[in-house]
């Protein structure tokens, strides 16, 4: 549910240097790749988390943002969201793979013309204060790429399929000798696919997929924050080539609250109160989530003072109970007084002066509390 800090991912300090999150991510590229890892999920998970830890740490102006404003600096918009930024052992090797053929040194190197995996989609959901306090069910729409229905995904029309690409032989690439060394490159006519459609399907014009717009429900649960975000699996780009679909991760981002501050669980609100409730205690109200409460402050109360209001705060996104409310009392002085309040108040200063604390008939509070009643 929630992010991990990007430099913990790739294992480094925030002093790293660009050389260095490139060689880190690079490490953990190679390790948890899909290629190497077929059907281990956690290491699928693993390579993403790493590889959008890249994408943010590697652009000067997303790392400046992350390290200002942590993971709410890098978001913003609906967007396409593809977390592998490599997507082969070739690209993370810096192109050594597709110049010297290294495509299969890791075990299996992808073929371009089999089936792909579809991209995944990155979706920002702004909500209210009070939404993500009670949580809530809401409706998206998002674009995305669907397996055409008329072709089912093979871009040829009715009556016709693809056919192997006579030039590469269906490999995709064309090799040739370059004095010592086997080079190759991405084959022109199937544009690295293997295949070759002599007949496209009028509906996708050939692309096997076609773009719609889909409405999807999402159920954002009690206490998310910002930055978080939710998982809904195969709800991505459709795979290519019967590949599998992508996943759609909604990011969220909840509005502020001029009454509240945010401390994990913890709501944090500032209670603006005379000065004179200060010195001489009783009952203030302060808002909450749901309602109101009352919170007693003792007399003589100094501005500044915190008090919690227990299990009165947000409740834990996982479930486990809620956190508390802290008031912090802060004393206002009046910018105005009218004729009445200036001589109650010129009285209360008299008995503050150094020669009236001496009297021990009476103590300060007392004498207050006979001043305003």
């Amino acid at each position: 549910m929630s992010t991990r800090d990007y430099y913990e991912v790739l294992g480094l300090g925030r002093d790293a240097s660009d050389a260095d999150i490139k060689k880190a991510y690079r490490k953990l590229a190679l390790k948890y790749h899909p290629d190497r890892n077929a059907g281990d999920m956690a290491a699928e998970e693993k390579f993403k988390e790493a590889a959008e830890a890249y994408a943010v740490l590697a652009d000067a102006d997303k790392r400046v943002r992350y390290d200002r404003f942590g993971h709410a600096g890098v978001g913003g918009g609906a967007q396409g969201f593809d977390p592998t930024v490599f997507t082969g052992f070739e690209d993370i090797l810096g192109g050594l793979g597709d110049i010297f053929g290294f495509g299969d040194v890791f075990g299996g190197g992808r073929r371009r013309n089999g089936p792909q995996r579809g991209a995944d989609l990155r979706y920002d959901l702004e909500i209210t204060f009070q939404q993500s306090a009670a949580g809530v069910e809401q409706t998206i729409q998002i674009p995305r790429h669907e397996t055409c229905g008329t072709c089912s995904g093979s871009g040829a029309a009715a009556g016709s399929s693809p056919t192997q690409c006579g030039q590469c032989r269906g490999t995709g690439q064309i090799r040739f000798q370059q004095g010592f060394f086997t080079m190759a490159r991405t084959c022109g006519a199937c544009r690295g696919s293997g295949r070759v459609i002599t007949k496209p399907c009028t509906e996708c014009g050939g692309e096997g997929q076609i773009e719609r717009q889909r409405k999807l429900s999402v159920k954002i649960p009690a206490g998310i924050a910002s930055g978080q975000r939710l998982r809904l699996q195969s709800e991505g780009e459709a795979g290519a080539r019967g590949g599998p679909a992508g996943d759609l991760y909604v990011v969220i981002f909840v509005q502020e609250d001029e009454r509240f501050q945010r401390d994990g669980n913890d709501l944090l609100h500032q209670a603006n109160v005379p000065f004179t409730a200060l010195a001489l205690g009783g009952d203030i109200v302060v808002p909450g989530i749901e309602g109101t409460h009352s919170v007693k402050v003792p007399e003589g109360t100094a501005t500044g003072t915190t008090f919690r209001v227990r299990g009165k705060g947000m409740p834990d996104v996982s479930g486990r109970g809620k956190g508390d409310l802290l008031v912090t009392v802060r004393g206002i002085t009046p910018s105005r007084l009218s004729r009445d309040q200036r001589r109650l108040l010129e009285e209360l200063h008299a008995t503050l002066s150094p020669e009236s604390q001496a009297d021990e008939d009476k103590g300060l509070f007392g004498k207050v509390k006979d001043i305003f009643g």
